[in-house]
C-alpha cells in the first residue's frame, strides 16, 4: 500500500485514482450530483475531458477509445437520467467485451431509496449488463473501489464496470490510500492453458487433414495477432474470422477466408461445415456464426480456447476446451506442434469453393452501390484506416469488402447491434489514435440516432471522415421484409422524411458533399482524405433495394446460403 497522512476529499481521491490508473481521456456530461467532481476537474491538467452532447454518446465514445487503443475507456455522468442514458452503451460494451468504467453520480446516501430528485437505481438497472458494479457508500472505500473497477474491467474477459458515487461521498474527506495490488475473492483470471490440453490439441492439429482456425475478437483483445499469424503461417492453416475478429489476421493474406457466418463468404462457411478439426480462438460460437447449432461443423473435432470458462459449451458443446488467454495459449500450442499438417488437398478444395461462388455485385448499370464505395475506401486507405461502422447492411458490406490488415481497425457493434454507435465511437477512437485516418461509416437511419455528436467532432476539430450510405431505407430490416415478411415494407422507408444530410452537416459547421454517381466516388474520397484538421462529411446515395449476399436465413444451417436475389425483378 502507498499511504499518505493528508486528508483528501472524495473529488480529490477520484482524480488521484484516475491519475494512478494512467487515464488521459474521459468522456462526460456535467450535472448536479457530480458538480464537486467538475469543480475539481476545472483545475486538473493530466487528462482531457471530452464534453459530449448526450450520455449515450459518452459510453460509445469510451467504447471506441477502448476498442482502438486497448486501454480502459472512462465515462463520467450525473445521476438519474444522466446515468440511465448510459445503459445502451454499457450493454453494448458488455456484449462485445469492451473495457470501460462508467462513473455515475448519485443522490446523497441518506436519500437513496426515497425517490429523490434525479435518483435512479443504476446499480440495479445495470447489474445484468455489467461485468461488475459498485455503489460507494463510504468515502474510505472509494480508492479501493476505483482500483477494483479498473482491474475488473481490463483483466480476464474485459467488460464494463459501473461505479455509483453518492453526492455526499464525493464531498466527504478521508486519508488517501491506494492499493498497489488487487485481490478479489473468486476472481482469478487464468492466462496459461492446461499443459495436457494444449499437448493434446497440438497432436490433433498436427494430424488433421482439414483443419480450420475460427478467430474471434478475443485474439485482438489479448494482443495475440502476432502469435496467430505465426501459428497459421508455420502450419499453413486457413483462417476465418468473426465480425469482431476481422483484422486479427491480415485480410489480404492468401490464408484468410474472410468472415464466416450469416453474411460470411461462401468458402468460409463451406470450410466450417467440412473441416475435420475446428479450432476456436477467442470466439463464443454466437448464433450469427453458427446458424442452426445441430448442423454446425458436425463432423469436426472442436477445440475451444477462451479466457472465459463460462463461454465453454455455452452454445456449442466442444471436444477439447482450453481455458486461458489466447495470446499465451497460441504460443504454447506453437511450441508443441511436432509436425505440420498435410493440407494440400484441403486448400485445393477451399480454392474450388472460392471459384464456385466468388464475392461479386452488379456494376454494369451505372448505379452507385455500397460495395463499390467500400471497395474504393479500402483501396485508397490500403487497409491502414480505422473503420468505425454502424449497424446494418453497410456494416456487413464493410466486413466483406474492406480488407482489414491490422487489429483494432474494425470498430463495430457486434453483439448488441446498436444503431447510432459509429458517430460517437469514431469520436472516441480519434482521441486514442492520432496517426491513422478515422473513418465513420453509417446508414442514413443509424446516422440520425446520435447525430448530436457531430458538434463534438467539430468542437474538438477531429479529422474524422463521416460517411453516410444513404439508401433511404432501414436497409437490413427492409431486406428481411422482402425475403421473409411478404414484402410488407412496414415503416422502413425513410425517403419522405430523411433530412438533407449535406445541409445538416453544414449546419454543424462540417464541409459536406453528396453524390449518386460512381464516377465521383474517388474524387470525394480523395477530398475527404486530404482534410486532416477538421471533420468532413460524405453522403453516397446508393441503390435503394440492394441486398447483402451471401446470407444465411435466421435459424438455418450455414450451408444453406442464399447467394443471390430470389426475385431479380425486385431490383430497381
Amino acid at each position: 500500500m502507498s499511504n499518505g497522512t493528508k486528508k483528501l476529499s472524495g473529488a480529490d481521491i477520484f482524480f488521484e485514482c484516475l491519475k494512478r490508473e494512467g487515464v488521459d481521456t474521459i468522456f462526460g456530461y456535467p450535472g448536479g450530483a457530480v458538480l464537486k467532481l467538475y469543480e475539481k476537474l476545472y483545475d486538473v491538467d493530466f487528462l482531457e475531458h471530452i464534453l459530449v452532447r448526450h450520455e449515450q454518446g459518452a459510453t460509445h465514445a469510451a467504447e471506441g477509445y477502448a476498442k482502438a487503443t486497448g486501454k480502459v475507456g472512462v465515462v463520467l455522468v450525473t445521476s438519474g437520467p444522466g446515468a440511465t442514458n448510459t445503459v445502451t452503451g454499457i450493454a453494448d460494451a458488455y456484449m462485445d467485451s469492451v473495457p470501460i468504467v462508467v462513473f455515475t453520480g448519485q443522490v446523497p446516501s441518506h436519500l437513496i431509496g426515497n425517490d429523490a430528485f434525479q435518483e435512479a437505481d443504476i446499480v440495479g438497472i445495470t447489474r445484468p449488463i455489467t461485468k461488475h458494479n459498485f455503489l460507494v457508500r463510504d468515502i474510505n472505500e472509494l480508492a479501493t473501489t476505483i482500483r477494483k473497477a479498473f482491474y475488473i474491467a481490463s483483466t480476464g474477459r474485459p467488460g464494463p464496470v459501473v461505479v455509483d458515487l453518492p453526492k455526499d461521498v464525493i464531498a466527504s474527506e478521508c486519508e488517501f490510500s491506494y492499493p498497489d495490488d488487487v485481490d478479489i475473492k473468486g476472481y482469478k483470471p487464468k492466462y496459461k492453458g492446461h499443459y495436457n490440453q494444449i499437448k493434446k490439441a497440438a497432436e490433433i492439429i498436427s494430424n488433421a487433414k482439414r483443419p480450420l482456425l475460427y478467430v474471434g475478437g478475443g485474439v485482438i483483445m489479448s494482443g495475440g495477432s502476432r502469435e496467430l499469424a505465426l501459428f497459421a503461417k508455420e502450419n499453413n492453416l486457413p483462417v476465418t474470422m468473426t465480425l469482431q475478429g476481422l483484422g486479427a489476421f491480415p485480410g489480404t493474406d492468401e490464408q484468410s477466408l474472410g468472415m464466416l457466418g450469416m453474411h460470411g463468404t461462401y468458402w468460409a462457411n463451406q470450410a466450417v461445415n467440412n473441416c475435420d478439426v475446428l479450432v476456436s480462438l477467442g470466439a463464443r460460437f454466437d448464433d450469427r456464426v453458427t446458424g442452426k447449432v445441430d448442423t454446425f461443423a458436425v463432423n469436426a473435432f472442436k477445440i475451444h480456447v477462451d479466457i472465459d470458462p463460462t463461454c465453454i459449451d455455452k452454445n456449442i458443446v466442444v471436444d477439447l476446451p482450453i481455458v486461458g488467454d489466447v495470446k499465451h495459449v497460441l504460443a504454447e500450442l506453437a511450441a508443441e506442434i511436432q509436425k505440420t499438417p498435410d493440407v494440400k488437398e484441403w486448400w485445393n478444395q477451399i480454392n474450388e469453393w472460392k471459384e464456385e461462388c466468388p464475392m461479386a455485385y452488379e456494376d454494369a448499370d451505372g448505379k452507385l452501390r455500397t460495395e463499390y464505395v467500400i471497395e474504393q475506401i479500402s483501396k485508397k486507405t490500403k487497409g491502414e484506416a480505422v473503420i468505425v461502422t454502424d449497424v446494418g447492411q453497410h456494416q456487413m458490406w464493410t466486413a466483406q469488402y474492406y480488407q482489414f490488415n491490422h487489429p483494432r481497425s474494425n470498430l463495430t457493434s457486434g453483439g448488441l447491434g446498436t444503431m447510432g454507435f459509429s458517430v460517437p465511437a469514431a469520436i472516441g477512437a480519434s482521441f486514442g489514435i492520432k496517426d491513422r485516418p478515422i473513418i465513420s461509416i453509417s446508414g442514413d437511419g443509424g446516422f440520425q440516432m446520435n447525430i448530436q455528436e457531430l458538434i463534438t467532432a467539430v468542437a474538438y476539430k477531429l479529422p474524422i471522415k463521416f460517411i453516410i450510405i444513404n439508401n433511404s431505407f432501414l436497409g437490413m430490416v427492409r431486406q428481411w421484409q422482402e425475403l421473409f415478411h411478404a414484402e410488407k415494407y412496414s415503416f422502413t422507408d425513410l425517403s419522405a422524411s430523411n433530412p438533407d444530410f449535406v445541409k445538416v452537416g453544414q449546419a454543424f459547421g462540417i464541409e459536406s458533399y453528396s453524390t449518386d454517381d460512381p464516377k465521383e466516388v474517388d474524387t470525394l474520397i480523395d477530398k475527404a482524405m486530404s482534410i486532416n484538421d477538421r471533420p468532413v462529411l460524405l453522403e453516397f446515395k446508393v441503390v435503394k433495394e440492394n441486398m447483402v449476399f451471401p446470407m444465411v436465413p435466421s435459424g438455418a444451417s450455414i450451408s444453406d446460403m442464399i447467394v443471390k436475389r430470389l426475385n431479380p425483378k425486385r431490383m430497381m
